[in-house]
C-alpha cells in the first residue's frame, strides 16, 4: 500500500509518498497563490515522477497552511497540524530525536517528543517575522543576495556587525545603515544569521532543549544559522538524513499510514 503527505507552507510546498515503510519519492516546489493549486501541482508532479495516479495512493494527509482546503477539495483524506507532522516525520527518521527546531517561512516551532514518538510539548512563534524564514528573505533582498548565498557568505566574515533591533523592519533599517557606511556584506550576513539564531534559541529555551536535537524546514539548510544555534544552545545538531524541507510532508505520510489502517 502507498500513502501520501502534502505540506503547503508559506514559501514552498512538498509532497511525499511512502511505500513498504520507505520513502518512495518526494517533490518540493515554490508555492502558488492558492494553497489548493500548490498541493495539486506538487502532488501531480510527484505522482508523474513515480508513474502513479491519485487513486493509486491509499490514504493522503495534508498539513501546513490551507490544509483544510486541500482536504475539502478531495486532494487529501484528512488534515493534521504541521507541529504533529514535523514531530512524527523527524522521529521516524531519527528515533533518538527529542527536540525538533522547525523554522518555516512565517513561523518557527520548537517541538519536544517523548521516547515513544508522541508529542510532549511545543512552542511556536507566528506573531512576528523575526526568527522566521521571511526575516532572512527580507535581509537577503536588502543585501542583494540569494537565500542560498546567505550561509556561505557568512563564512567569509571577519568583523560581524551588531544588530540591536529585535524587529525585522527596524533590523532592515540597520542593515541599510551598515551598507551605506561601507560595511562588508559578509560581516552583515554573519550578523543576520546570528540574530536569527538568537531569536530561535530564546524560543527553544521556553520549551527546553533535550538531546538529540535536529532541524527541519528550509532554514535548516543554512549552515551558519545551524552553527550559531549549536553554539548558543550548547548542543550538536543531528543532521537530517533527507531534505529537511520534506519532513512535514513525510510526517503527514507516516500519519496517513496509521489513519489508513496500515500498522
Amino acid at each position: 500500500m502507498r500513502f501520501g503527505g502534502i505540506d503547503v507552507g508559506s514559501l514552498t510546498a512538498q509532497a511525499v509518498v511512502v511505500e513498504n515503510g520507505k520513502i518512495a519519492g518526494s517533490k518540493s516546489i515554490g508555492v502558488k497563490p492558492n494553497p489548493v493549486d500548490s498541493a495539486e501541482t506538487v502532488l501531480g508532479m510527484l505522482l508523474s515522477d513515480l508513474g502513479l495516479r491519485h487513486q493509486d495512493i491509499s490514504y493522503i494527509v495534508s498539513t501546513g497552511y490551507g490544509r483544510e482546503q486541500v482536504q475539502s477539495r478531495g486532494l487529501a483524506h484528512a488534515n493534521v497540524s504541521e507541529i504533529s507532522c514535523h514531530g512524527v516525520g523527524a522521529f521516524w527518521l531519527l528515533p533518538g530525536v527529542r527536540t525538533i527546531i522547525d523554522i518555516g517561512g512565517q513561523d518557527a516551532k520548537v517541538i519536544r517528543m517523548d521516547t515513544a514518538g508522541e508529542l510532549k510539548d511545543f512552542v511556536m512563534n507566528d506573531k512576528c517575522a523575526a526568527g522566521t524564514g521571511r526575516f532572512l528573505e527580507v535581509m537577503c533582498r536588502t543585501l542583494g543576495i540569494t537565500l542560498d548565498e546567505l550561509g556561505t557568505l557568512s563564512l567569509k566574515a571577519r568583523h560581524p556587525v551588531g544588530l540591536s533591533s529585535r524587529c525585522s523592519i527596524f533590523c532592515e533599517t540597520e542593515v541599510l545603515h551598515y551598507l551605506q557606511r561601507g560595511a562588508d556584506k559578509a560581516d552583515i550576513a554573519a550578523s543576520v544569521n546570528r540574530a536569527m539564531a538568537e531569536r530561535v534559541a530564546a524560543l527553544a529555551r521556553r520549551v527546553g532543549v533535550e538531546p538529540d536535537v535536529t532541524m527541519s524546514g528550509g532554514v535548516a539548510k543554512n549552515g551558519a544559522v545551524k552553527s550559531e544555534l549549536e553554539r548558543i544552545l550548547g548542543v550538536r545538531m543531528v543532521p537530517c538524513p533527507v531534505d529537511p524541507q520534506i519532513v512535514g510532508a513525510l510526517g503527514a505520510a507516516i500519519l496517513a499510514r496509521k489513519m489508513g489502517g496500515e500498522k
